[in-house]
């Protein structure tokens, strides 16, 4: 409060009241504005509806008022108009999602404040400023710029508060100042969970008599964001919302007299036995024994227990006998100052823990419906892992008659049980609240033991079982062992990094680690680390595709696409970007549209065409006018040569994938995250290495779980976690030059998932660098069963592992709807699980259908050719 000294003089001097407005998870903006306008606590379908809200038909504060013909102005954020379409006088709507500008959208809104407020033609006047939310979401609740915008802040109110005085001195009736958030924030400047920071609101009431002492008010300031609606509703003598779960703020009231307190008491309590009637159809208070009462009989409080339909009824009734009593004693003259403070608790008692129940209630569920979704997701997984397991039988069974079947059995007590192992480890993880909200610490656990059981087998068998045929030689040996040593050595060294660069999930967030210590350094060294982090990428991607391209021509060509949007991306961190706050203006709107331009046409127009422009040689058309004219030549050697010319265009079609997502996540990420976009690309080259020397030595299932570990981890090493809070919305409105939800979205998804994305793309490279030509179920084997061969394990094992955790997740959520923690842990992690089954599922269909594409043109091509060899 030191930043709003005269807001702090209101409250010095009784001319205010404050409190700390409790807000419910979520604590995103659209259901915390129907929180105070109902007094209805949402669930978490809102935070999809946040970014796209519809108009709010349930019973509300502003229908009332519009209702008793009010007339209305609202300035500032549009979420208003899109809630309450028609019902307002006036209105200036701004954009809620373009969390860069933090002086326009306060600037539109207080440009208008001395017009209305020189004006009586309204009622009704709502000011929603963004720019503390902002300043919030850029910098974190200690940013450079929350001083001078709080101040701002106070300067509003007091140019509101000096004109209601003025008013008032005129004779044109009192005006209540209502000074709210609609949630808090943390430190790093997310919102959405349930910590305290993010639910720790504010509710000023500057234009009521404070009576009561700071003592009283030190103690009992914290109220719930619903108690608002009710209190506004009594204050100005309208109907309180039918849904509301909220009580009347005490203290807002103490004003009035006996008479018109104990009248707004009553009929809050009306309003909430008429919703507890609603959930519980057999609540009915009427024939309770002791409405028999007589006027001039005394009454003592009975001990309430018992059933929860009996609970509500003896404290209701309770309040209703006592306000009996005292109304006559008051007839009478008789009454005492006891009897009105005894009335007065027992009304209280009855309105917390109705409005504690009803707050807590678990929606209604369709259970039987619920069973049939749970039923079809099972029914998905049975079919998924059937699949997944009748491609290990087709391919690995075949291998018993050409190797040793001992070696195999004695590595399944190694990695391959540990994947399995892993499995039942994160379904029995996800029962427990504190394991869903420190999840980060499965996978990295995971990841570095699995890469650290690949790590053993290759020091006991340095050298793969398909691999060693074609480096017969000592020094071929050598150099496949020490490939894989140092690959998968890099891969561990490169997590550990990762692993200290975020820390602390939910609970543990203060933990020190990389990203802290980097950002108590300095922005300008966080900006350097930002510069070199985007060369590293240019120049390892650039690297590797020169390295091994195969098409030389085609090669030029993508990587200078690449070099060009590296460039410009360089550009736009030098010019457009200053540490913590990053411009949004035009200049730099086109020059991420650019950039955006760039690189989707180079991806889309490398997967369409490069396939069409892969040449066979002379002596391949040879080869295939031979094999034309004799039946008697196996299927493997008629496939050899489309398979070396489909390993070198999904070489660079995975290389496009890998390096083109770097360079975006670069330019979306916080600036702190950028070293670790580095690290994550090291993994993955490192990885591909790894699994190009490992031969038959390695199952392919053990290889593609790794690789989905590893996405997994590097999705909390980027700051993710299960609560809301860590979304980075600052990045989502990148490039965007008018506010777009669907485009907004896509670019938050992009944010949020990538890693995830990363290494499941990763699959195309690995289809081209994995040697399956010694796999004895390749004899014979014809174009459909080829490909589904190559196929199988890169799409089945993501789509298998996410369908084993999206259904044991759902079924632990239907057992826990009733948890203490159903809110704040449990809905949050099905929101990221669901998500991650769509990234999934996006993933494998862009790799499945990138390798079958290029299938299907190669073997056309070829055909083709091959007829034209045949004239």
């Amino acid at each position: 409060m030191e930043a709003m000294p005269y807001t702090r003089s209101l409250l010095a001097n009784g001319m205010a009241i404050g409190f700390h407005a409790k807000a419910a998870p979520p604590t995103v903006t659209m259901p915390r504005l129907k929180a105070m306008v109902s007094g209805a606590i949402g669930g978490f379908l809102d935070v999809a509806m946040n970014f796209n809200t519809q108009a709010m038909l349930d019973d509300n504060l502003l229908g009332q008022f519009f209702k008793i013909g009010w007339k209305m102005v609202m300035l500032g954020d549009e979420t208003w108009l899109k809630l309450f379409p028609g019902l307002f006088l006036r209105h200036d709507g701004v954009s809620s999602f373009f969390v860069k500008d933090t002086v326009h959208v306060d600037q539109n809104v207080s440009r208008h404040l001395g017009y209305e407020l020189s004006r009586d033609d309204w009622d009704f006047l709502i000011l929603h400023y963004l720019g503390l939310d902002h300043v919030g979401h850029i910098g974190g609740r200690n940013s450079a710029l929350m001083a001078p915008k709080l101040r701002e802040m106070d300067e509003v109110v007091k140019m509101i508060h000096m004109n209601s005085i003025l008013n008032q001195k005129n004779d044109e009736g009192q005006t209540l100042l209502v000074v709210v958030s609609d949630h808090g924030m943390t430190e790093s400047g997310n919102h959405g969970g349930s910590s305290y920071e993010e639910t720790d609101s504010l509710a000023l009431f500057i234009g009521v008599k404070n009576n009561i002492s700071d003592d009283f008010l030190s103690t009992h300031n914290i109220i719930h964001q619903v108690d608002i609606a009710p209190t506004l509703a009594l204050l100005f003598g309208v109907p309180i919302p039918k849904n509301n779960v909220g009580v009347l703020i005490a203290e807002i009231f103490g004003y009035l007299s006996e008479d018109q307190q104990m009248k707004a008491l009553e009929l809050n309590s009306w309003q909430l036995l008429r919703l507890l009637q609603a959930q519980i159809p057999g609540l009915s208070c009427r024939n309770y024994p002791r409405d028999g009462l007589r006027d001039d009989q005394d009454f003592r409080i009975a001990k309430c227990s018992g059933s929860m339909e009996a609970m509500f009824c003896c404290l209701y009734t309770n309040a209703a006998l006592l306000q009996k009593s005292w109304m006559y004693k008051e007839i009478s003259r008789s009454n005492s100052r006891e009897d009105y403070t005894s009335t007065v608790v027992a009304y209280y008692e009855f309105l917390r823990t109705a409005s504690e129940w009803l707050s807590h209630r678990a929606t209604d569920k369709p259970v039987r419906l619920l069973t049939v979704g749970i039923a079809a997701m099972l029914l998905s997984c049975l079919i998924l892992l059937s699949l997944l397991f009748h491609t290990c039988k087709e391919v690995y069974l075949r291998e018993q008659s050409l190797f040793d079947l001992e070696s195999i059995k004695q590595t399944w007590y190694l990695d391959e049980t540990f994947v399995l192992g892993v499995v039942l480890i994160l379904i029995v993880s996800m029962a427990s609240s504190s394991m869903v909200e420190e999840e980060q610490y499965i996978w990295h656990f995971v990841a570095s033991t699995l890469n650290l059981l690949l790590l053993r087998k290759t020091i006991k068998c340095p050298t793969g079982a398909g691999a060693q045929d074609l480096h017969s030689s000592s020094k071929g040996k050598n150099k496949i062992s020490f490939c894989r040593l140092s690959s998968i050595s890099v891969v561990l060294i490169s997590g550990r990094i990762l692993r200290g660069w975020h820390q602390g999930g939910v609970n543990w967030t203060n933990l020190p680690d990389i990203s802290k210590w980097l950002e108590q350094a300095g922005t300008d060294n966080v900006k350097s680390i930002q510069l070199v982090s985007c060369l590293l990428v240019m120049s390892l991607s650039l690297c590797v595709l020169f390295l091994f391209g195969f098409n030389m021509k085609f090669v030029l060509v993508i990587g200078f696409s690449f070099l060009m949007s590296g460039l410009l991306v360089l550009q736009h961190f030098v010019k457009h970007q200053d540490g913590m706050f990053a411009s949004s203006s035009c200049s730099t709107t086109t020059l991420v549209q650019i950039i955006y331009a760039i690189m989707g046409i180079s991806t889309f127009g490398t997967v369409v065409a490069l396939p069409w422009f892969v040449r066979f040689s002379t002596s391949e058309m040879g080869l295939s006018h031979d094999l034309y004219m004799s039946t008697s030549v196996p299927n493997e050697v008629q496939n050899n040569t489309l398979l070396v010319k489909l390993r070198e265009s999904l070489y660079l079609v995975g290389w496009e994938y890998i390096s083109f997502w770097c360079l975006l996540q670069l330019l979306l990420q916080q600036t702190i995250n950028s070293m670790t976009i580095v690290l994550l690309l090291v993994q993955i080259l490192a990885s591909m290495l790894y699994f190009s020397y490992s031969g038959l030595h390695q199952k392919q299932w053990v290889e593609i779980a790794a690789l989905y570990f590893l996405g997994m981890a590097g999705h909390f090493a980027l700051g993710n976690s299960n609560s809301l809070a860590t979304i980075d919305v600052a990045g989502a409105f990148m490039g965007i030059s008018n506010h777009s939800t669907v485009l907004s979205g896509i670019l938050m998804f992009i944010i949020t998932y990538a890693s995830p994305m990363l290494f499941i793309l990763s699959m195309v490279m690995y289809v081209s660098v994995k040697d399956t030509s010694c796999l004895p179920s390749l004899v014979n084997a014809d174009s459909t069963q080829l490909l589904k061969l190559m196929l199988g394990f890169p799409c089945l094992v993501p789509l298998g592992l996410n369908s084993i955790l999206l259904t044991a997740y759902t079924i632990v959520l239907l057992i826990m709807r009733n948890h203490l923690f159903v809110w704040s842990v449990f809905s949050p992690k099905y929101i990221y699980v669901c998500t991650t089954t769509i990234c999934v599922y996006m993933g494998v269909s862009v790799v499945a259908t990138t390798v079958t594409y290029t299938y299907w043109v190669l073997g056309l091509k070829k055909k083709m050719l091959g007829h034209h060899h045949l004239r």
